[in-house]
């Protein structure tokens, strides 16, 4: 039989559909998981824990040739794998009850990623919705804090969308195989994400977006990120279960409330009379989470030394709080002309506030 390592054998379990905490029974039965594949039946018919039906599948799907054909589509595909028994597993999702052993990834996670929050709410989002969503994704991801979110429509869509238009970081967590995009209609936006972040499922390749995957993705949103902000959700939305999977692993849950006329607020708006933190700007979310207090007391630091500027200097500071802009852009932004924009932000540099790039491009420092 073929030699796997304990990583391989953890994703042969996971494509043989074996639930993670049945693999967590096996991992502490054996010291090494690879030893299954030299086990004989009754050894494995022993492992406590587990129901005899897991037992009998392990056994019955011990095919090397399976694996074989499994990672080689991993390869093909250039899919990154990563394992609970990798270092740059997250460490956010580690110790969180029911956590995935095997999370199949299109692009790299970062050590930055670990400051996160998750943007969730309603597929049939309304215009507020969706302002709301693109919004604090945005804010969020020009401090450096990752969004995460599911890709689905709606809400989802505008969080990924706000932080990638943030010059940020986004991570998508799937309802099916790394592999399936759903909806049909995120392709680029998947693509978008792989490159400036990470999409991450759980399911093995190839899993179609069945209705009972999206609760499981949930606690895997809630649980990869410090805290959750709910932005419209119908009083049986999806987004309700990601909260409650936040409240049970400890994480802060944030409501954005909404028209109390609207069926799309009912859910929002029940979560704050519950206890739900309520969010009107994004100094609401960075207070709650210590891991993120010093970015509010760095944007506070910052709005300090904009205090002694001169109306003509935040003019052009203002321009520039979106993203790096050429100074031709500068001038046609603020109506100034050429040369004020130009001995501006000469001042502006001399002060330490901006930074000129290449080509006449400026940014904050």
């Amino acid at each position: 039989m073929n030699s796997f390592n304990n990583r391989e054998t953890l994703i042969w379990l996971n494509n043989i559909k074996i639930g993670n905490r049945a693999v967590e029974k096996v991992l502490k039965y054996f010291k090494n998981i690879s030893d299954i594949w030299q086990a004989n039946s009754s050894e494995i018919m022993s492992i406590k824990g587990i129901t005899e039906e897991i037992k009998k599948r392990i056994i019955f799907h011990r095919n090397p040739n399976q694996l074989d054909e499994v990672l080689g589509k991993i390869n093909e595909l250039g899919i990154n794998v990563i394992t609970v028994l990798d270092e740059n597993y997250p460490i956010n999702l580690r110790y969180v009850y029911d956590n995935p052993m095997v999370l199949y990834c299109k692009g790299d996670f970062i050590e930055e990623d670990n400051l996160s929050i998750a943007i969730v709410g309603s597929r049939k989002a309304t215009a507020y919705g969706k302002w709301a969503s693109e919004k604090f994704s945005h804010e969020l991801a020009k401090l450096g804090i990752t969004v995460i979110s599911g890709m689905a429509k709606g809400i989802d869509t505008c969080a990924h969308k706000g932080a990638l238009n943030g010059n940020g970081r986004t991570v998508a967590i799937l309802g099916s195989g790394i592999d399936v995009i759903y909806p049909k209609s995120n392709k680029d936006l998947y693509n978008e994400i792989s490159q400036n972040g990470v999409v991450v499922s759980e399911f093995p390749i190839g899993t179609e977006p069945y209705a009972t995957n999206f609760p499981l993705r949930n606690r895997i949103i809630s649980g990869i990120s410090l805290g959750v902000i709910v932005i419209e959700a119908t009083e049986k939305s999806g987004s309700l279960i990601t909260a409650e999977h936040a409240m049970e692993q400890g994480k802060e849950v944030f409501a954005v409330p909404g028209n109390i006329n609207s069926m799309f607020s009912r859910g929002t708006n029940t979560l704050i009379k519950d206890g739900a933190k309520i969010v009107l700007d994004i100094e609401d979310i960075l207070e709650e989470i210590y891991e993120l207090k010093e970015k509010l007391t760095s944007m506070q630091e910052k709005d300090a030394s904009y205090s002694d500027l001169s109306i003509i200097e935040m003019k052009i500071v203002n321009c520039l709080k979106e993203k790096p802009t050429h100074c031709d852009n500068i001038v046609y932004m603020t109506g100034l002309d050429i040369s004020t924009v130009n001995s501006t932000l000469t001042i502006l540099e001399l002060k330490g506030i901006v930074k000129e790039l290449q080509g006449r491009i400026y940014t904050l420092s």
